[in-house]
């Protein structure tokens, strides 16, 4: 199955566009694999809550690390609205082969509406292991390798890390369009050509 998410605050947007496209080639490369979807920003999840972090406390103070046990941390109806939030959320994860998620970066980072499902899904100690992540991005500068702003990237930075050190994942793909603010900003005027050469090779990544 393929998890698809998109977390950008606009409908027409680099990130949606990108991620857009590589659901279709995925899709129609596995036609019988399932496809679930959600937009983070149109519906928000909701941040976590006093009633998350007993549930969090338990999975942790009792060693729980078998997702289909979390469940067992529930004692309170606090926690089970709490947990009303997590389970469909994390069910779509255990389910997905391929999380797909379409993201800008925002003030050097991701969006709140993508942290606060990561919030949400994440337990202690737990395994998303077997899996794979696609991020597929927006961003208003450049950030890559050997560019004066890439100490300040922490969007990718900081998922690789997280996808890596928290869930055991290290099949993570990212693909960025970036300098997307030249097309308005005058004082980037002059790196239009870098990013619609950047915005090419993005579109070409996901579509192959």
């Amino acid at each position: 199955m393929l998890l698809h998410l998109d977390a950008s605050a606009r409908r027409a947007s680099f990130s949606r566009e990108l991620s857009r496209r590589y659901a279709e080639r995925w899709r129609s490369a596995h036609p019988d694999a399932g496809y679930v979807y959600r937009d983070l920003a149109a519906d928000p999840v909701p941040h976590i809550g006093e009633a998350w972090t007993e549930l969090c406390d338990y999975v942790l103070e009792h060693e729980i690390t078998d997702i289909t046990r979390y469940k067992e941390a529930v004692r309170t109806p606090a926690q089970q609205d709490a947990w009303a939030v997590v389970e469909p959320l994390l069910d779509e994860v255990v389910a997905a082969e391929v999380i797909l998620i379409g993201t800008p970066m925002y003030n050097f980072s991701i969006p709140s509406s993508l942290k606060a499902w990561i919030d949400q899904i994440t337990f202690p100690k737990m395994s998303l292991a077997g899996r794979s992540f696609v991020v597929t991005g927006a961003r208003g500068g450049a950030y890559g390798p050997g560019t004066p702003r890439e100490p300040v990237d922490h969007e990718e930075r900081y998922l690789r890390d997280f996808f890596k050190g928290h869930f055991a994942v290290e099949d993570v793909t990212f693909v960025h369009a970036e300098l997307v603010n030249a097309r308005l900003d005058p004082a980037l005027a002059h790196l239009r050509g870098a990013h619609e050469e950047s915005l090419a090779a993005a579109l070409e990544a996901v579509s192959r």
